[in-house]
């Protein structure tokens, strides 16, 4: 049987197969259990473990009567061999600060505050070469959707490779722009795709319904953007045109 849910403020219905209980044990746990409720409590607890560690980011995919069917058997990591992506970490007072400037936008230009704590953000990866004006002014502009960063996985973290920024271009946040998606030379191209692929997954989580860009690049038509009306490049994020990856399925 299937449980069907949708995941934060993404546009997509997903959907994941559940084993028909066959005995009176929690397919969580495997300890007994004495009624249906009980198995089925078990089931939603261990699906929102596994949704709350990643389990929409790393299955593979199958679109089905509308649904995205999610399968976790087998599929290969979020992150390519050797490398991990986590989000640039911002001080909950930048945070605090962007909300409030966020709303009165319209009144004016951003603080002196958000300004200054913006020009410290991501200064670790300026001081490994790569260009954060970009993400620095989108924190100014209250605009930041998504700042994700890439680095060696090893016990320091270190060093940097890649980092990638995506912005709000709507009020009612419908709507992300790709600003920008960097990798080291020295660094596989499938770090760069995994960046990219985890911002849009970010920014649909968010409620985004498509996302835009104006990078030039021909293997972001790999992974599903396709020419826009106007220029650039645009990729929806509802079920009915998923994100392409090695891993979905027709």
């Amino acid at each position: 049987m299937l449980a069907i849910f949708r995941w934060r403020r993404d546009p997509n219905i997903y959907a994941i197969k559940v084993e028909f209980p066959t005995a009176p044990k929690s397919p969580w746990t495997g300890l007994p259990v004495t009624s249906a409720d009980e198995w089925a409590a078990d089931v939603a607890a261990r699906l929102d473990e596994e949704l709350q560690t990643g389990l929409v980011r790393r299955s593979r995919r199958t679109i089905r009567d509308g649904y995205v069917l999610l399968d976790t058997r087998d599929a290969p990591d979020v992150c390519p061999a050797g490398f991990s992506i986590s989000s640039v970490p911002l001080d909950d007072v930048v945070l605090s600060l962007l909300q409030r400037d966020d709303r009165k936008r319209a009144y004016g230009s951003p603080s002196a505050s958000v300004s200054t704590l913006a020009s410290e953000a991501g200064y670790w990866l300026a001081k490994a070469g790569m260009d954060v004006a970009i993400p620095r002014q989108l924190i100014v502009e209250a605009k930041l959707a998504c700042w994700l960063q890439a680095y060696v996985d090893n016990a320091r973290g270190r060093p940097f490779v890649g980092h990638a920024a995506a912005s709000w271009e709507d009020r009612q946040r419908t709507t992300a722009r790709l600003d920008l998606v960097h990798i080291r030379p020295d660094i596989p191209s499938e770090v760069r795709d995994a960046l990219v692929r985890l911002t849009v997954c970010q920014v649909a989580e968010a409620g985004a319904l498509r996302v835009v860009t104006a990078i030039d690049d021909p293997e972001l038509h790999g992974l599903g953007f396709r020419p826009a009306n106007g220029g650039g490049l645009t990729l929806h994020t509802s079920s009915a045109e998923p994100l392409s990856d090695p891993t979905a399925g027709a």
